[in-house]
Formats: C-alpha cells, structure tokens, sequence
C-alpha cells in the first residue's frame, strides 16, 4: 500500500458533484472494473478495460462548494471527476487542483434526453424552441436541435457559468417576459431555485453513456499522468562558491568542508522526494528523480527546487538545471542545456527546467559583478579589522556580525550570505546541539582575498 493507502498501481478517481449524481456514478457497472485490471474476453478488451481503479466520493450540496471537496480529497486521488464544467471551473479558478481533471459532458445525450422530456410534457406548455439554457455552448446547442429539426431563432443560451442567483435570474427574467416557456439547466441548485419561483424547468442529467465516457477519459488521463510522472528526470547542481572559488586560491580545507555540508543538505532534501544524490566533481552534483517527484518540489516547475533552502540555512547559492527524457543521456542532455542557460548572462543566478531545456522563470539579476565584488570586500575588511583583536579564528556568526557592523542579524545574515556568493566566507557545517531549534551558522572569514586584493592595488595604480 502507498501513502493515501491505495494498492500499488490502482488509479483513484475523485468523484466531486451533487449527491445524486455521485450516487449514481459510484453505483453504475462503468465503476465495476476487477482489481485485477483489464477484463479480457476472446473477443478483446471490453469497454471499461484499464488499470485497477477506486472511486472516492465527495458530494456537495452547492457547485461552490466544489473546491473545498477538492481539497478534502487531496493527495488521496490520481484524477478528479466533476459532475459538470461548472463546479470544474470553481475549483480551477480557486486553484486547489493538484491533479488531471475532467467533467461529465452534458451537451450530448444528457442535451437529447431533457429536449425529449420537455417535448413529452407539450400538454403542460413546455416548448423547447422557445427555451433558456445555461452552461452548455451556443455550437452544442445549436448542433442537438439541428439533429432533432428543431429552430434556435427562440433559443437563449447562457455560456458563462456564474453563481447559482445569477444563473437562475436569467432563467426568470426571460421566462417572467413570456420570452420562454421552459428553462434547461445543468445545475441542481439552480433548478432549486427556479422550482421554488414557480418557472418550469428541466435539469439535465447525465445519462449511463455520460457516465461511460467520463469516467474512461478520466481513466485515461489519470493514467497518462502517472506515466509521465514516472519518466525519468534529472536534476544538475552546481555550488558558484566551489566552482569560483578554485579560482580565487581558497583554502582547500574550507572548500572540502562547503562541498560535504552542501552534499549533506542536499542528501536530506533529496530523501524529501525519494530521489538519489550524486558528487559530479568538486563543486556539482547530480540528483536522480522522477519527473513527478521534482514535479512537487518545484510546486510545477515554477520554482526552483533546494535554492531558497540551500540559501536559509546554509547561505549558500546553488544553480539548477532539471532535465527529462526517454533515456538517461537525453535527460543529462536537457539537464545541462538548462543549467548553461541559467548560468548564462552576467552573474546570473538562476533555475532551468522542461525537457527542451527552456527557462519559465527567469532567473534574478545580481548587482553588477565589480561594484558588488568592491562591496563585499569592504565588508570583510571590516570584519577582519574588528575580530583580529578577539578572534584569531575569524569566525562570526550572524549576531555577531550585526554587532561589529552596527546592523541588524537579519541584514547581517544577508551580508554574510553574499560573502559566500563571492567567495569571501566559508559556511562551517552547524554544530549539533541537543537544545531546540536551528543550530547557529558559523562563517570563516576568507581573509586572504584581503590580501591578494592589497597585491593587485599596485598595479591598478600604475596603470591609472
């Protein structure tokens, strides 16, 4: 059993709709699939062959209440079933949908049957060339009363959904102006409504072959979710301090110290999401996923996974290039490709993803490279003046390069972290201790960078 306690490889689909419905949807032979999968005869694969699935109903009393069932359902679904576009529509403009979602066509045979029903109810006045009708498209309705010879000329149609007392208050105003005789409405509540005002009204319903088609198309685009959430991906982390700070002659104890505490950190996230962790040289990393568990960590690819972490706890920037593909060389391929991208430009730090390799977020833009670098080594050789006398070790923590530099620990720790970013502090892996909370960050101050810098001051002199 996984974690929302499905058997392996069964596909839950979330019912969401009016309490008839899912009623009926949970009760109807189309959800009868054997947990075995597939039910083969000689003749084939019958219709509602498949993967094993499991429906879960969360019914509501209003379609704006949709949303909140999405939410209750949770992660404990693979696709979720709407009775109508409606209610689909609340819960994608509330943005609580994390999964596939599909809803039951009701422009079809669930059209047909309600133009039936009102046209066998003649005797009571319903004519359904002079009628109102909500939430279905002007092309579908137009293309049902074609089939059936009937005209359109009489025929309102609301498209745009909207909340129960606006959808129902155009059904009265035309009727109340003799415009219509009966009003067709794909929702429950406004049907409620209408009943109670007096105005006559058919509510349509989805028929048996709805129900069939929904719930194979969910079927079907659970499924392809889980197999793309299955492809393989890659994810390419590169520390700038490690790779620059080769460069600029830094300790080789400091570095080998950074690179264990950046692996470190990244060990533990990478358990987060079930993937693997790989050292690729002095100063990259290679991370192994699933496109559906970066998926996740990246809140959709939208942002990028491990950085902001990797900066508040570590101070540390990191660079990352994810990648997918059919093999492992075509997503290292992609992995890389983004990666050179985010590094691509002056000092940019950024985040690359999708399988060609392109950029969605565009990374931020550090201030411009000499005036930050001037920056931050004026800000170490204060620091270095103000520990030479108390500290030989030239380690400081955020508190106490507030107090040396009469700022605050939180635009400290700002400073510190951009010491890091240029190479000029080490983060000290954090000390254990059993009181609680988050153990104190320690910096190295890289004072020799001091000293190269007094070196070179000769020499731009000269050339002035």
């Amino acid at each position: 059993m996984n974690r929302s306690g499905r058997t392996q490889g069964e596909l839950t689909i979330g019912i969401v709709g009016p309490h008839e419905l899912v009623e009926r949807i949970m009760l109807s032979p189309a959800s009868a699939v054997t947990k075995a999968g597939a039910g083969v005869s000689g003749a084939g694969v019958g219709p509602e062959s498949g993967p094993a699935r499991r429906l879960v109903a969360a019914a509501y009393r209003d379609e704006q209440e949709a949303a909140d069932q999405v939410v209750r359902l949770g992660a404990a679904i693979d696709v979720c079933l709407f009775a109508s576009r409606v209610p689909y529509e609340y819960a994608r403009a509330a943005g609580v949908l994390t999964v596939p979602a599909t809803f039951v066509p009701l422009g079809g045979s669930a059209l047909y049957a309600a133009l039936l029903k009102a046209s066998n109810s003649a005797g009571a006045g319903l004519d359904p060339a002079r009628s109102s009708i909500d939430v279905l498209s002007r092309a579908d309705v137009e293309e049902a009363f074609a089939e059936l010879d009937l005209p359109t000329a009489a025929v309102h149609v609301r498209e745009d959904s909207g909340s129960p007392a606006v959808v129902a208050s155009f059904h009265e105003r035309l009727w109340r102006r003799n415009e219509t005789s009966v009003a067709f409405t794909c929702l429950q509540s406004v049907a409620a409504r209408l009943s109670a005002a007096g105005i006559p009204v058919v509510t349509l319903r989805p028929t048996g072959s709805d129900i069939r088609v929904a719930l194979r198309t969910a079927a079907l685009i659970g499924g392809y979710r889980r197999l793309e959430d299955a492809q393989l991906a890659l994810a390419l982390v590169e520390v700038p301090a490690l790779r620059d700070g080769g460069r600029r002659t830094s300790p080789r104890q400091s570095r080998e110290e950074l690179r264990l505490t950046v692996h470190r950190f990244l060990v533990q996230e990478a358990q987060r999401i079930h993937a693997a962790v790989t050292p690729t040289g002095d100063h990259g990393f290679l991370i192994v996923a699933t496109r559906g568990s970066l998926a996740r960590a990246t809140e959709g690819f939208r942002v990028a996974p491990f950085a902001d972490r990797a900066r508040s706890e570590l101070g540390v920037a990191i660079e990352v290039g994810i990648g997918t593909g059919r093999t492992a060389v075509e997503a290292e391929a992609h992995a890389r490709a983004s990666l050179g991208r985010a590094q691509a430009g002056s000092a940019l730090r950024g985040f690359s993803s999708s399988r060609e390799g392109h950029v969605p977020v565009p990374p931020p833009r550090l201030p411009e490279a000499g005036a930050r670098r001037s920056r931050s080594l004026e800000t170490l050789s204060r620091l270095a003046e103000k520990l030479s006398e108390s500290d030989a070790n030239l380690v400081v923590d955020a508190e106490t390069a507030g107090q040396l530099l009469a700022v605050t620990p939180r635009t400290a720790r700002r400073l510190l972290h951009i010491l890091v970013e240029e190479g000029l502090a080490w983060p000290l892996p954090p000390n254990r201790t059993p009181q609680p909370g988050r153990p104190r960050q320690f910096y190295r101050l890289v004072v020799e960078q001091l000293e190269q810098r007094r070196r070179d001051e000769p020499g731009r002199r000269a050339t002035r």
